[in-house]
């Protein structure tokens, strides 16, 4: 009886094991085959005609550290396991709230950057995808977007790049 009931133990433990090892999970959420092993990040570029001339540069470089600070994979310049590419597709500061008072003019503006990638996972062709991420932050009409961008546009990359890693590895 007692042997019987070991066996069992030992034969649970051993499939939870073999359960884990089909997927390697990471304490930033990223859950990945170890089968995928690369990464390419083309060169995203900028449609818009707006926002700064490194714009689509910057955003490639976050992209690529972000992916090589959260997970193991290896960056390589084309045909990885993992493959991303992309472009901006807006970039626009728009009058949110008007002012007090009865003015015609705005008190917040909102700057809003919209990125269409391309994901393509080439060991799980399913979670291929091409998807528009988008994010925004606001700021005050009394200064102009020349003067917040800098300061603005790593705050919306960092959500949006949050998004993408979530969408792509991290299966939430």
């Amino acid at each position: 009886m007692m042997q019987n009931l070991f066996r069992l133990v030992v034969i649970c433990l051993l499939c939870g094991i073999g359960a884990c090892a089909k997927s390697v999970i990471t304490f930033t959420g990223a859950n990945l085959p170890p089968t995928i092993k690369t990464i390419s990040i083309a060169n995203f570029y900028n449609e818009t005609a707006e926002g700064p001339a490194n714009i689509a540069i910057r955003f490639t470089e976050e992209l690529k550290e972000y992916f090589q600070r959260n997970t193991k994979l290896i960056l390589v310049n084309e045909n990885g396991d993992i493959q991303f590419e992309g472009r901006i597709i807006n970039y626009q500061a728009t009058p949110l709230a008007p002012q007090a008072g009865g003015t015609q003019s705005a008190a917040l503006q909102r700057l809003t950057i919209g990125i269409e990638v391309q994901f393509t996972n080439t060991k799980e062709e399913k979670k291929d995808f091409k998807q528009v991420f988008s994010f925004y932050q606001d700021f005050s009409a009394s200064q102009t977007l020349r003067e917040v961008e800098q300061s603005l546009i790593p705050i919306i990359f960092e959500q949006i790049i949050f998004d993408i890693f979530n969408k792509s590895v991290a299966n939430w």
